[in-house]
């Protein structure tokens, strides 16, 4: 599960967000991953407002890609806004490239 899950989250650093063509990884809008034993993955994130719009089309990408990583065998997103997202959970390549 380890291999799974390091291609996983090499596969979250890769998705952008639609808006700010920031990684959500960067973008710190994952906030936990857990995959089974049977390869089914279960993501946790977030996005950057409650009234964000996006989040199909977000959550389709996430879904579309992982499902191509060789022993995955279903993909769940969930949304949270539990904790609430903030900026302090930005990396310090998205802060910079936003320029905070």
């Amino acid at each position: 599960m380890t291999d799974i899950r390091s291609k996983i989250e090499k596969v979250l650093k890769e998705i952008m967000d639609p808006e700010l063509h920031i990684s959500l990884w960067d973008l710190g809008l994952i906030y936990d991953l857990h995959i089974d034993e049977k390869g089914n993955v279960e993501v946790i994130m977030t996005l950057t407002s409650v009234g964000c719009p996006l989040f199909g089309t977000i959550q389709g990408d996430i879904e579309e890609q992982i499902k191509k990583i060789k022993g995955v065998k279903k993909v769940t997103v969930e949304l949270t806004f539990e904790p609430p997202w903030s900026i302090e959970l930005m990396s310090e390549d998205a802060r910079a490239q936003l320029g905070i």
